[in-house]
């Protein structure tokens, strides 16, 4: 299949703009493109690559298909609705945000925000990893190297879009000293992809959420932040949260509350079960 569109619809209303603004600001070169209102990148299917090119449009999201095999179709479009959160109910989630005064101008200002998801949730969980205690820049960087290095290249290219991230095997494989980070982190991130790539842990929605938060909890240098992060995006969990996110607890004081991390999962505690969708809207709070 060569650029076929579909189309995706959703329910309203859809904060479209503040989905790709959130994927875009994180988007890894090589494999993601923010472009002109549409967010691309590659997909590693059951059959073959693909590149997903998604565009909101009035009432609907255009989902571009660039497929190795058209077999994986029907995979390909429901890891399109996964990452832009589709399946979302916005009025149900809407109303229990609002009911809380500190979110209810955010949610008044933003309707129907949604928790970006993944397309790949061990890419997701990598690349959290990739993520703890830096900047989104600096995520993107290391990101990047890792793509250009161990990345596999596209037989067909989209725009920037030129390979898929690094299989889990490929960064298990890495000398620790080698990557760009400190080693403790480097060594966490070949545990974790030697994890998944041995099949030890699965980071998909669907399946134990329980048990994955407790495998993942599990590994050396995985701590309660990026189990949460995982939860939220790769498992598709709307009611985690990350209470200890430097961002959450800025956009709380930002707000004139306290940005403690037990203030915070108090706060939070008004939010139940849509917490991950509270935390996007205080990370919008911050541009």
């Amino acid at each position: 299949m060569s650029g076929e569109t579909v189309r995706l619809s959703h329910r309203a209303p859809f904060a479209a703009a503040e989905l790709l603004d959130f994927l875009g600001t994180r988007a890894v070169p090589g494999i993601e493109e923010r472009d002109d209102g549409s967010f691309r990148r590659s997909v590693r299917l059951a059959h073959g690559a693909a590149v997903i090119e998604l565009t909101p449009r009035a009432g609907h999201v255009a989902a571009r298909l660039w497929l190795d095999d058209p077999r994986d179709a029907d995979d390909a479009l429901e890891r399109c609705r996964r990452l832009l959160d589709l399946h979302a109910e916005p009025s149900s989630i809407d109303a229990v945000l609002r009911a809380d005064p500190l979110l209810r101008p955010l949610v008044e200002a933003v309707p129907g925000r949604r928790v970006p998801g993944s397309v790949d949730g061990g890419e997701l969980a990598l690349r959290a990893v990739l993520g703890q205690q830096v900047s989104l820049a600096g995520a993107r960087t290391v990101a990047g190297r890792l793509v250009a290095e161990l990345g596999t290249p596209l037989e067909r290219p989209v725009g920037a879009v030129t390979h898929l991230f690094p299989e889990p095997a490929a960064v298990a494989g890495v000398d620790p000293a080698r990557l760009p980070m400190p080693r403790s982190r480097a060594a966490c991130l070949t545990g974790l992809a030697a994890s998944l790539a041995s099949g030890e842990l699965r980071v998909e929605p669907g399946g134990d959420d329980v048990d994955t938060e407790r495998r993942l909890l599990a590994l050396p240098g995985i701590g309660p932040w990026t189990v949460a992060y995982v939860s939220m995006r790769a498992l598709r969990d709307p009611d985690a949260f990350p209470a200890s996110d430097l961002g959450v607890r800025r956009a709380l004081e930002r707000l004139g509350r306290d940005g403690s991390l037990a203030a915070a999962a108090r706060a939070a505690e008004r939010w139940r079960p849509y917490r991950a969708y509270g935390a996007q809207h205080l990370w919008g709070q911050l541009g």
